[in-house]
């Protein structure tokens, strides 16, 4: 815990799990949801976020796994406001010892976690909940040109999604190329 900020690694090294603080009584709750001298000295990392994204989804929904090309790589720190994901990162890093390998964190509005994301991977979430509010901040713009995406079963990437009734995917997300695929130039 670096102050307010306790940090957690996962299996591929640079993606992280950070808690924040959270001070609650029977009235609520109040914490920081982000401070950047809190991250920078939690996670050691001294980056710049440009933007901040906010999507709804239903449950069921499956977005990803998205990515942008270099040199518009986007690091992202997602979080959680209303309901549960399930959060992916998956190292599409070639030079990697990680690569290929992915990790996957339950992101709640209860346990208040964020996962970092550095540049160089994909990512998606899955809605468990009847619907979710997912919150990201992005350390580059998007951009349609640089943006790419793998298809969410690749069988080569195995993630272990939960069981969903129905899953929900967009066209261009359910037709997304495998990673070798993408890889390749194909996709």
């Amino acid at each position: 815990m670096s102050g307010n900020l306790k940090v957690t690694p996962t299996a591929i090294p640079g993606v992280l799990i950070l808690e924040p603080r959270v001070f609650g009584d029977e009235r609520g709750f109040f914490l920081e949801s982000f401070n950047q001298r809190a991250f920078n000295e939690a996670t050691g990392l001294d980056v710049q976020f440009v933007q901040d994204n906010h999507s709804r989804s239903a449950k069921g929904v499956l977005r990803g796994l998205h990515y942008q090309l270099p040199p518009h790589e986007q690091g992202k720190l997602v979080r959680v406001v209303r309901g549960s994901v399930f959060d992916v990162a998956v190292d599409i890093r070639r030079e990697s010892p990680t690569f290929g390998r992915w990790v996957g964190v339950e992101l709640t509005e209860d346990n208040h976690q964020q996962l970092w994301i550095p540049p160089g991977l994909a990512h998606g979430f899955l809605v468990t909940s009847d619907s979710a509010d997912f919150i990201y901040k992005t350390t580059d713009y998007y951009l349609p040109v640089a943006e790419r995406g793998i298809v969410w079963n690749d069988p080569t990437l195995a993630i272990g999604w939960p069981d969903t009734p129905k899953r929900q995917l967009s066209v261009k997300d359910s037709t997304a190329p495998t990673l070798q695929q993408a890889l390749d130039g194909i996709g």
